[in-house]
């Protein structure tokens, strides 16, 4: 009797145990992960003044996303980038953030585009634990304290910053202005160029700020003439960048313009035409239209899947960014979690990755990517030259 009634217990016991387990649900997957693709939340500027930009941008990245998807995808998931507009706005970056993430539940951020946009979305950011990969931008304030969810690619500002002082430097060119952008980005880029051109034996002889999204530049044309400086140096975008520099040579001005990457060279180009002979541009990724780099051949035969889109520095770091990202898709495996997509990206060092000649270096306190930088001229025609 006693026997017989262990045996039942056991019996019952085990019969709950299994009900218990089939009525368990299934570890819920992660945000953004079916068994068919992988889905991206980017922000950007698609219509405003700096559209031409997050356009570049996105084109560089979806031909990449194509060429993966054409094969298969990753680890047998497509890779689908869903994109909003946030017109260059840190109030609508920090909107399409929470959207994308609450709502959405995309699985990462990717190809965010500006300064202020960005540290909008922080917040956000951090909240959710999501990694963002190659922001388009290179600010000291986003890599400086370390942000183990931030993935840099592009070389900071303050290595642009330097390389160029240094070129001004060898010219002989001393006496530099400073245009910049009345944000975070300008200041911080005007605070940096103060301090470190002295260190190269330059002179700042004046700055003046322009409103994000504004080419209202008259005014400031007329008191950059008068301090009469050697080079302008031009904390901003294609716009405001091209009015400044047509207006002042319509007035007389012979001496030179300095742009940082963000500007968008191929935009900056197609508003000064003639004007625009030796202006000057930093760049963080090599010439997109002479493939001297296997990296560059990738791209351009990406691109030609892509009618009516040119080759161009902003869509080629679009291209070697998406690149890097499924790299790391492709490290972290199936099973497809945000953290492991963090290890599997810290895990990308110049000697176990093939970047097709773009080096690039991740660890678990560095996420700086590349230090690449390079000084480009724009030149007759149109054509850059370095």
């Amino acid at each position: 009797m006693g026997r017989s009634w262990r045996v039942a217990a056991l019996w019952c016991g085990c019969l709950a145990w299994w009900v218990a387990g089939a009525l368990k649900p299934a570890a819920a997957a992660e945000n953004g992960v079916t068994p068919q693709e992988i889905v991206l939340g980017q922000s950007a500027p698609f219509t405003w003044p700096a559209a031409e930009i997050g356009r570049d941008f996105q084109e560089g990245a979806r031909s990449y996303f194509a060429q993966v998807n054409a094969k298969g995808g990753v680890h047998g998931r497509r890779v689908r980038l869903l994109s909003l507009d946030d017109r260059y706005e840190p109030e609508r970056t920090l909107a399409n953030t929470q959207q994308l993430i609450w709502r959405d539940k995309v699985f990462a951020l990717f190809g965010f585009s500006g300064t202020p946009t960005v540290l909008a979305a922080l917040p956000a950011i951090r909240e959710a634990g999501i990694p963002l990969i190659a922001p388009h931008t290179g600010a000291a304030v986003l890599r400086e304290p370390f942000n183990r969810l931030i993935f840099h690619v592009r070389a900071g500002y303050e290595q642009e910053t330097d390389f160029l002082l240094r070129q001004l430097q060898g010219t002989g060119r001393l006496r530099v202005a400073v245009f910049y952008q009345n944000d975070e980005l300008g200041k911080g880029l005007l605070d940096n160029l103060r301090r470190r051109a002295a260190v190269y034996g330059l002179t700042v002889v004046g700055s003046l700020p322009i409103e994000r999204n504004s080419d209202a530049v008259a005014a400031a044309a007329e008191q950059f003439m008068q301090m009469r400086p050697d080079v302008v140096i031009q904390a901003v975008s294609y716009q405001p960048a091209a009015a400044l520099i047509m207006r002042m040579r319509a007035a007389g001005y012979l001496g030179g313009f300095s742009n940082y990457s963000f500007v968008g060279s191929q935009s900056l180009v197609a508003r000064l035409q003639q004007a625009g002979v030796g202006t000057e541009i930093t760049q963080v990724v090599p010439f997109p239209n002479k493939a001297r780099l296997p990296i560059v051949y990738e791209y351009q035969k990406a691109m030609e899947g892509n009618p009516g889109a040119g080759c161009n520095f902003i869509g080629l770091e679009g291209y070697i960014a998406a690149r890097v990202l499924v790299e790391g898709l492709r490290r972290a495996g199936p099973q497809l979690t945000r953290a492991g997509l963090i290890r599997a990206l810290e895990s990308i060092t110049p000697a176990n990755y093939d970047g097709g000649g773009f080096s690039l270096h991740f660890s678990r306190t560095d996420h700086s990517g590349s230090d690449f930088v390079d000084l480009t001229a724009i030149g007759a025609g149109g054509r850059f030259i370095n």
